[in-house]
């Protein structure tokens, strides 16, 4: 007996094993074996998502979904008995006979099934990560049915919505009756291939709203969609009828757009920081967006009051119905066309009908495009009398209207040239009119400039007496600073820089919280902030006891101000009122570059293509600074903490309180105040105060090779025989093992030629002396291969005195040597 125990008890072991593993693998699974009543659930294979019953807010009816495993404060994306809830909890989700997903109440009737028409034995429903639910036959894996061909409200990643222009098949988008309520609401959206793909919301059948045409990369008609940000879309034509559409994130797979019950389209995607779901982009922002707004042939600017008017040669179809805000009937042409004169000789000739342009404009619906060039586009429209108005988009090609024109929006920025074809006479009431508005504006402006003069001139009078008089007081004060402040911030006001007051900039940082701290630097604290837009920022708060001061504050302001690069981080303005100083910039979600670099958890997110990336970036940036730019500006304190980076990882240069602009013929200049980050700073700077662009292709350098070693220039000072990276990396040069710098977590043989060619730039970068260091563009040429041999490099910059150093340390800690006047200032980046 005690023999069949011993042996008996193992086997149970290896049972429940393999029982629970069956069970495991399960979970994302339904047979009809294994159905999913009401209380139970799956998940899919990584976690993302969860199916199973549950309740609206504020209903007790019981629906069968699919919603956000662990971000669960949404509605279900996916719902299947939207228009046949449960009553109670008896539901039970399984396959029936038939081979059809069913849901069952607790009387066994079918509230819902899959309607598969083909009878298919051997059959499991899973659920997939995308947040689809398949119903496959088990031997082939064959797909029978899925949730994405059946979408509800929302659209996930890789889930197409489309139309078959042969059949009339669509799929779209369906909203929720109401918030509690899953049915079928009022609003749907989808895809409307005409002449040009363009996405549509429509409100029971009618256009509520419309996106502009699709022109391969963007949609023309959606003025903040960049092709960088929404580079996830595609539209795929399979040649059998079918266009779809279908967005897909590589690097954040937490993005969704979900159509409301209100009929709007809203993007959102999972806030880390914040842990809750942030809308990004909505459809509907102004009265402009819903489609036909001001009616045919009107025109709608939301920055305008009112919002309507007609086009150029068109006046309101119903005066009194538009003067009280009614614009839906429209606009009619004042002056009837006289395309026929088009073929016409003589004087009749230059009476023919003449375009108007107007600019950044959303095109109107119902266009048919052709590929005709701009020219030919024109010519063509001009031809055809029935033709009142033509666009030309390099993505869409020619596009011309021969229907009423509807759904015009004006924009501020992006949009589409739209050109309006009128009667010849219509141009001379313009030109008319801009005449008399340039004489206006003429006249307007000279009587302000006079009255600005005789006014400037008797401020300045009495701004000297009172100067005069309270001069010695402003130095005995302190206030001669707050004097050089005012005339900067003028500069500033010139430069037209908005200004932020400071309740807006508290608001926006929640009084300055401590959750919304970023970091502290030389200059002060720096806070993450976002304004009543949802615009996100950081704020960058000039501290009481920091090191620096208004000369850095105003030179920043001066200098990032003039500057646009998409490698420079971006300036929005700034907020000066009474002690308060501060820098807002736009916000960039992954920080500064060291916190990747040289943190052991998230080195491993910064690949070698990512990291590279990055290097060329910052050459970038630097290339503008010293070349491209309208001001030759030398930065005077590169580091890994002073670039930041966005969303995509992508490299911006800040902290300009400490650069320089150089004049058109100066090459290097001499400070007495040497200032900047030991370790990055170049040995004719630290020594002798001067700098050049040499100066920041040195810092450029020595994080070239921070960036490929994965450690700070300043971690090894404790072990490696005292050396810094610079002499460590020579030491390696010398005896043939470079390939012992790179970062292991790079280190990939078919990768070693292009990680070994930049450090050998970078080891050119850090030369000595400045003469011997390549320009920044030559540096880029050197990274692509554009310059194929490159010279052997010479010892690097501070390898000797660091060994000299150590000698010396290791006598007497106590010996300290000065080799010039020159004061050594350390400003520590923000």
């Amino acid at each position: 007996m005690g023999l069949v125990r011993n042996t008996s008890i193992p086997v149970l072991l290896v049972l429940l094993c393999c029982f629970c593993l069956e069970s495991d693998s399960a979970t994302d699974t339904i047979t009809s074996f294994e159905p999913i009543k009401d209380s139970d659930y799956i998940t899919s294979n990584g976690n993302a998502f969860k199916l199973g019953f549950f309740s609206p807010v504020n209903s007790t009816d019981r629906y069968l979904g699919i919603w956000y495993n662990k971000k669960s404060d949404l509605p279900a994306q996916w719902v299947a008995n939207r228009d046949k809830p449960l009553k109670d909890s008896s539901g039970v989700l399984t396959i029936s006979g038939d081979g059809n997903l069913v849901i069952l109440n607790g009387q066994k009737e079918i509230l819902w099934s899959s309607n598969v028409t083909n009878s298919v034995a051997n059959l499991s429903a899973q659920l997939l990560d995308s947040g689809n639910l398949v119903l496959l036959e088990n031997t082939t894996g064959t797909i029978i049915w899925e949730s994405f061909q059946h979408p509800s409200g929302t659209l996930l990643q890789k889930l197409k919505v489309s139309t078959n222009e042969r059949t009339g098949e669509k799929l779209q988008l369906t909203s929720w009756k109401s918030h509690s309520v899953p049915s079928i609401g009022s609003f749907s959206c989808g895809i409307q291939p005409q002449s040009a793909v363009q996405v549509f919301i429509w409100k029971d059948g009618s256009p509520h709203w419309c996106s502009g045409p699709w022109d391969s990369r963007i949609f023309t008609g959606i003025p903040d969609m960049s092709s960088v940000f929404h580079n996830g879309f595609s539209v795929v034509d399979d040649q059998n009828g079918t266009i779809s559409l279908s967005f897909s994130y590589l690097i954040n797979s937490l993005f969704h757009y979900v159509l409301t019950t209100e009929g709007d389209l809203v993007e959102r995607y999972w806030d880390n920081d914040k842990d809750y779901w942030r809308i990004v982009w909505n459809a509907m922002k102004s009265e402009c967006d819903v489609y036909g707004t001001c009616g045919a042939f009107g025109s709608c600017n939301s920055r305008t009051s009112p919002i309507c008017s007609c086009l150029p040669g068109f006046e309101p179809k119903n005066t009194e119905e538009w003067n009280r805000g009614n614009w839906t009937s429209g606009c009619l042409r004042r002056t009837p066309l006289q395309c026929e004169r088009v073929n016409t000789t003589g004087n009749e000739a230059s009476k023919m009908d003449e375009f108007l342009k107007l600019k950044m404009m959303k095109v109107p619906d119902f266009a048919d495009s052709s590929p005709a060039n701009e020219d030919y586009c024109r010519q063509q429209c001009l031809e055809n009398c029935s033709c009142i108005a033509y666009a030309y988009d390099i993505g869409t090609g020619c596009m011309q209207w021969t229907r009423n024109l509807i759904d015009i929006q004006k924009f501020s920025s992006s949009g589409v040239d739209l050109y309006i074809r009128v009667a010849y006479s219509e141009l001379d009431k313009v030109r008319d009119m801009k005449i008399i508005v340039t004489i206006t504006v003429i006249i307007g402006t000279f009587f302000i400039s006079i009255c600005t003069y005789f006014l400037w001139r008797w401020m300045t009078k009495q701004k000297a007496r009172k100067t005069k008089a309270k001069e010695i007081l402003l130095f005995n004060k302190g206030e001669a600073r707050q004097k050089y402040h005012n005339d900067n911030l003028n500069q500033v006001r010139v430069q037209e820089l908005p200004l932020f007051n400071f309740e807006k900039v508290a608001s926006a940082t929640n009084n300055f919280h401590l959750s919304n701290k970023l970091g502290q630097g030389g200059f002060g604290p720096v806070y993450r902030g976002e304004l009543s837009d949802g615009q996100e920022i950081a704020v960058k708060r000039l501290s009481k006891t920091s090191g620096q001061g208004l000369q850095e504050f105003m030179n920043e302001v001066i200098v990032i101000s003039k500057l646009q690069h998409r490698n420079l981080v971006r300036l929005l303005g700034c907020c000066v009122e009474g002690d308060e100083k501060m820098l807002i910039y736009e916000y960039m979600p992954n920080k500064s570059l060291d916190a990747f670099l040289f943190d052991p958890n998230k080195q491993k997110l910064l690949d070698w293509r990512k990291r590279f990336n990055i290097i060329e970036g910052i050459g970038r940036g630097l290339l503008y600074l010293h070349r491209d730019s309208r001001l030759r500006i030398i930065h005077r304190d590169l580091k890994a903490s002073n670039i930041l980076l966005d969303k995509e990882l992508n490299p911006k240069i800040s902290d300009f309180g400490l650069a320089r602009i150089f004049g058109g013929n100066e090459d290097q200049a001499n400070t007495n105040r040497v200032v900047g980050t030991y370790g990055y700073m170049s040995p004719e700077y630290a020594m002798e105060g001067r700098f050049s662009e040499k100066s920041d292709v040195f810092s450029f350098g020595v994080l070239l090779l921070e960036i490929v070693s994965g450690r700070r220039n300043t971690s090894f000072h404790h072990d490696e025989q005292c050396m810094g990276l610079l002499g460590f990396a020579w030491k390696l040069w010398n005896v043939d093992n470079i390939v012992a710098l790179i970062d292991p977590m790079i280190s990939e043989p078919c990768l070693k030629i292009e990680i070994l060619r930049c450090i050998h730039v970078g080891l050119l970068c850090v030369q000595d002396f400045a003469k011997e260091r390549p320009t920044i563009s030559a540096v880029i040429s050197m990274l692509k291969s554009e310059i194929a041999d490159l010279p052997r490099p010479k010892q690097p910059a501070f390898t000797e005195r660091e060994i000299a150093l150590c000698t010396e340390s290791s006598q007497s800690s106590q010996s300290k040597c000065s080799i010039n006047n020159v004061t050594v200032t350390v400003v520590e980046g923000r």
